[in-house]
């Protein structure tokens, strides 16, 4: 019952945070928060199980119990864990915490409102990551909304209501289009099923029972639901062309938001495509692998591009978003261990390093009120370790060795490379590789035009050291980001083990 222990924490927590006095608010979110950080370290230390959830593997923290019966579908409450689930938990847990104390400066309005529906947001994306019946899992996925819709429109910038209805209506299309594919797979099994719960869909698929539905074959129901369920779930990640309400939101959320939102919302987009697409349906991503790849390398070197262009830092980061997750889903379709389980580890890391450098500008423009790169110079004279973190992160989204972005990116270079589902492997490899390149003009551009040289800024304000609560947040992610690069078993020992079998799934294609 751990996993229902952090969601209940969050959601109580989120209650008496919202009726609680706003000079309290901040505080108490805090240390309500950290109670979620500790129970999921502690599920990492003890966690026992084996293999992939959804292909019979030994589910960790597991809670099973009847629920619903929908004619002659059981929606049963299901949660559980594997290797692939537990480092995305504990990432949203880590972040959450590390986004609320980073909230302390910028947020001086409505203060108790905002904490709760952070800490409702995060006991949605603990039930995304650990359910494991589909209508369960899409009350999660759905509920997620509603705290990032009210921290943009609310708490945004002078665009904030445009940002807010953007991102809410791209999404929730996608979660139509991707809910009514994975039924017409529910469907199309028949009888060869008995619940909605992602395992007994995942295993009958597996077993080749799917049936046809009204005048669609079984095969061509497969390859429709699986474009409806990838379409669905690259709009949430987002990749290229599903990708212009990411920067709309970014640029006008405020900065606690758009750590999580960059840092752990867009991952629900690639972990539902890894569980549903790529473990469910693997022979068509198999038939459709040459499009796929092709998207993600657009993806990569678009997304590179685009930030090349921008002059205001958020944008900067987030299309380089738009760019990593691109990466993501190279991995996943080359069919390996290194490509699957790299792209698995890319999302931790990208969550890391994405969030840094959201919390790093934030602090930048809370002393200059200017994220405009043409508008700050030698900012590394007056504010030294924001500088330095800056700096840091940038170097991690370039893959420097020994940080988390350098294991991710070469474990799915190396898994990409080697793949036999993937036509022309080396040759997509070898484009997404010169993606970096990109990455580091942009990222080296901006640094040298904000960050050194003569001091100037275009504004009044007078530049003052952070806080120590903005820096808090800064230097722990640093510390994570450099031990998942040293040490990347961490995760990646367990992510693997759940891992192995989605590979052998698809390598009978």
């Amino acid at each position: 019952m751990l996993v229902e222990a952090i969601i209940l924490l969050c959601l109580v927590g989120a209650a008496v945070v919202f009726v609680a006095p706003d000079r309290y608010a901040h505080k108490l979110a805090f240390g309500v928060s950290l109670a979620p950080v500790v129970i999921s370290a502690y599920m990492y230390s003890a966690f026992d199980g084996s293999g992939n959830a959804l292909l019979g593997g030994d589910i960790a923290y597991e809670t099973y119990f009847e629920w619903l019966q929908l004619g002659p579908y059981a929606v049963n409450y299901h949660m559980g864990l594997d290797g692939i689930s537990l480092p995305l938990v504990v990432l949203s847990t880590v972040l959450t915490t590390l986004a609320i104390l980073s909230a302390w400066t910028p947020i001086d309005d409505r203060q108790s409102q905002f904490y709760g529906l952070m800490l409702f947001m995060e006991a949605s994306l603990v039930g995304v990551f650990a359910a494991l019946d589909f209508l369960l899992w899409f009350v999660f996925w759905e509920a997620v909304l509603i705290p990032m819709y009210f921290l943009i429109g609310v708490w945004g910038g002078p665009r904030r209501k445009y940002a807010a209805i953007k991102f809410f209506v791209y999404t929730n299309i996608a979660s139509l289009v991707m809910f009514i594919g994975y039924l017409g797979l529910v469907f199309g099994l028949g009888g060869s099923v008995s619940s909605t719960g992602l395992p007994e869909v995942a295993q009958a698929l597996r077993a080749g029972q799917l049936g046809g539905l009204g005048p669609l074959g079984p095969d061509q129901l497969a390859l429709l639901a699986f474009l409806a369920m990838f379409v669905g779930f690259a709009v949430k990640v987002p990749i290229v062309p599903f990708h212009t309400w990411l920067p709309d939101a970014h640029v006008e959320a405020p900065t606690p938001a758009s750590v999580m939102l960059a840092g752990v919302l867009l991952k629900m987009g690639t972990y539902a495509l890894l569980r549903f697409n790529f473990t469910m349906l693997p022979e068509q991503a198999a038939m459709l692998a040459v499009p796929i790849a092709a998207v993600a390398v657009l993806s990569i070197i678009y997304g590179a591009l685009l930030a090349l262009a921008q002059q205001d830092l958020k944008r900067i980061v987030a299309y380089s978003s738009v760019s990593s997750m691109g990466y993501v889903i190279l991995g996943l379709i080359a069919y390996t261990i290194y490509g699957v389980g790299g792209a698995t580890f890319q999302m931790i890391a990208h969550g890391l390093i994405s969030g840094l450098l959201f919390m790093t500008v934030g602090v930048i423009y809370n002393a200059t009120h200017t994220r405009m790169v043409g508008d700050m110079s030698g900012m590394a004279d007056r504010m030294p370790v924001t500088a330095g973190v800056f700096v840091a992160g940038a170097f991690a989204y370039m893959g420097l060795p020994l940080m988390a972005g350098f294991a991710a990116e070469l474990f799915i270079f190396l898994g990409a490379f080697e793949s036999t589902v993937l036509p022309a492997a080396p040759l997509f490899t070898a484009i997404a590789m010169f993606g970096i390149v990109i990455v580091a003009g942009y990222l080296l551009w901006a640094m040298q035009r904000s960050l050194f040289g003569p001091f100037r800024l275009e504004t009044d304000y007078e530049i003052t050291r952070a806080p120590i609560h903005d820096v808090v947040p800064l230097i722990a992610l640093v510390v994570l980001i450099i031990l998942l690069g040293t040490a990347p078993e961490v995760f990646f020992e367990m992510i693997r083990d759940a891992t192995v079998d989605v590979i052998e799934f698809g390598g009978d294609i």
